[in-house]
């Protein structure tokens, strides 16, 4: 299935893509199934079921509207999580290699992650505001499963049985910002925290098994920027597997439903690493494609924050702005 979430009427609900249409789970099962994505994710393999059993329906039934009448959110517009690894060996090397720096031993022996911000999820064909002192801003091509169940150190050869489906993802990173903070030596933070894009779908797990090729799934992913093809990579080339991301986020940690995982950059996937003299940096007008075979399409456009004005939500969850006063 191909899952996702939706605004309509005003609410952020949950539903099911079928061909041209999505349906609204929580009304066409009467109430029984839940209105929010988090929530269906935490019903397992049980809610998968009684999805499946909702049956097919068609244009004008309750609760099923045409895919070009709804606006569709990120799959999970606030996931409980969200891990980022660095798990493409072609991206870790040619990235430190554009910084004059080599693979350090310590990337072999383990898969390293870090946390971003859970809060800033953008969606399908959502506006990413350009940071307001960054000039070297970049896309990064991804690939991102969800934690279908809770799991507390989870070996490698389970760790399938926990993930509940896939999408797309763009970690956004402001790299100039990025490559200032991260010389104190302890992560990315304001360099990333200010958007990650996920979407179109959420594909469950069983909808992927006729790419699956050995431990890994053969999926072509490409990013283009204005029309104007960038990025061409596969999962399969990744080093450690989604497999091996579980297994260590989980060591001595347990993992919940509703949380994400991110491959971190394909080969090839980023501007950092096909250099400026490329494509040049992001900027306000550009508009970001990123395609993986199965999940879809995720489309974003890069705008500008205008001066002095911060967002704010009002009471109807639509973003109004105001100027802000500083003493």
């Amino acid at each position: 299935m191909k899952l996702v979430s939706f605004i309509k009427e005003g609410e952020v609900r949950a539903g099911i893509v079928q061909d041209d249409l999505v349906v609204d789970i929580h009304a066409v099962s009467g109430g029984s199934l839940p209105e929010d994505m988090v929530s269906i994710i935490d019903l397992g393999d049980e809610g998968l079921k009684r999805m499946k059993e909702l049956g097919a329906f068609s244009e004008g039934d309750e609760g099923v509207y045409p895919l070009r009448d709804v606006t569709l959110k990120a799959p999970i517009p606030r996931p409980v999580s969200i891990r980022d690894f660095y798990a493409f060996e072609e991206h870790v090397k040619t990235a430190r290699k554009r910084r004059g720096l080599d693979v350090v031993p310590e990337w072999y022996d383990i898969p390293v992650f870090y946390f971003t911000n859970h809060l800033a999820v953008k969606g399908p064909l959502d506006n990413i505001e350009k940071p307001a002192d960054c000039e070297w801003l970049d896309y990064e091509l991804e690939i991102a499963c969800v934690i279908g169940k809770e799991g507390r150190n989870i070996s490698r050869d389970n760790a399938e049985d926990f993930i509940y489906g896939y999408m797309i993802m763009n970690d956004w990173s402001a790299r100039d910002i990025q490559k200032h903070e991260m010389k104190v030596g302890l992560g990315p933070a304001k360099g990333k925290d200010f958007a990650t894009s996920f979407g179109p779908y959420l594909v469950t797990k069983d909808e992927m098994d006729t790419h699956q090729s050995g431990d890994r799934l053969d999926l072509p992913m490409t990013a283009k920027v204005n029309g104007k093809l960038l990025s061409e990579g596969n999962y399969q080339d990744i080093h450690y597997t989604f497999r091996d991301m579980i297994e260590r986020a989980s060591k001595d940690v347990t993992l919940y439903p509703g949380e994400v995982v991110g491959s971190g950059t394909v080969g090839t996937g980023c501007i950092l690493e096909l250099g400026p003299e490329k494509h040049p940096w992001l900027k306000p007008g550009d508009v970001v494609e990123l395609e993986i075979k199965g999940l879809g399409v995720l489309k974003n456009t890069i705008v500008e924050r205008r001066e002095g004005e911060d967002h704010v939500l009002s009471s109807d969850g639509e973003h109004t702005s105001q100027t802000s006063h500083h003493v």
